[in-house]
């Protein structure tokens, strides 16, 4: 939903076209959260028989059969006909972008069993949404939401780098893929690299969408909640790695705030 906001703010330039376009951040609430249910069905579906192998997932409605993968199946049509009636509603190329993105959510659960950057894959997949909420409004992409897409990308691959390490050994044991194998004890020092470009992908987003100061003052706090997630990061504690993958719920509405604070 975050990065949803992030590219309606971002297409926005005074509080009048924020207030014009309540109705964008409207229907981005309710299609993020209709088409990230639809992306775990899919996962889900994918992965009914790993889940069952690792400690977190095995409990999954799918994993533990819960519900059949018909009945899942179902759902997962009913999901995708809502987010497809809410992007019709958009311009050509927002519809376009949609239309891509739902390829690659589809084809985002089988890169952990083909590439240790399953998470690189989830970061271009999860973040489209800012490229298309400011298509929506601007019918453009351009240089300015390109760098905000990056400082989403590179987020991703930062905090769900830190998931991860969740289910390490798990994944080790039935050959799943990941970031946090392929870093290993070097996860802080990778994840404070990703940090850093996304914390620079915002900073020329602020340039060339000449934002003004309060914007930068924004991009401290940002900073300064990342920094402390990288402090308290120990990839052995999995309950600790889940609340600072959870913390950065408060790293996309800070986004929001700069943005919205050099707007008003």
């Amino acid at each position: 939903m975050m990065p949803c906001f992030w590219g309606v703010l971002a297409a926005s330039n005074s509080y009048q076209e924020v207030s014009e376009n309540l109705y964008y951040f409207l229907i981005f609430a309710v299609g993020s959260v209709v088409m990230r249910s639809a992306g775990c069905v899919i996962n889900d579906l994918f992965d009914k028989d790993l889940d069952k192998y690792v400690l977190r997932t095995a409990q999954r409605p799918l994993a533990s059969e819960t519900i059949s993968s018909t009945e899942a199946i179902i759902i997962f049509i009913l999901l995708n006909l809502c987010g497809l009636a809410i992007l019709l509603t958009l311009n050509l190329l927002a519809i376009i972008i949609g239309l891509i993105s739902f390829l690659l959510f589809i084809v985002y659960p089988l890169m952990k069993r083909i590439t240790y950057w399953p998470q690189f894959f989830l970061g271009i997949t999860f973040n489209v949404g800012c490229l298309i909420g400011y298509a929506s409004i601007e019918n453009i992409l351009n240089i300015q939401i390109t760098f905000l897409y990056l400082a989403g990308i590179f987020w991703t691959l930062g905090y769900d780098t830190i998931y991860a390490h969740q289910d390490r050994s798990d994944d080790l044991n039935i050959g799943i893929k990941s970031t946090a194998i392929l870093f290993g004890e070097k996860t802080k020092y990778w994840v404070t690299l990703f940090y850093s470009f996304m914390l620079l992908s915002l900073f020329f987003f602020g340039v060339f969408n000449q934002t003004n100061f309060l914007y930068f003052i924004g991009l401290f706090f940002i900073a300064m909640h990342l920094y402390y997630q990288i402090k308290k990061l120990d990839i052995n504690d999995s309950n600790g790695c889940l609340k600072i993958f959870k913390s950065n719920q408060q790293v996309g509405i800070l986004v929001v705030l700069a943005i919205l604070i050099s707007i008003l």
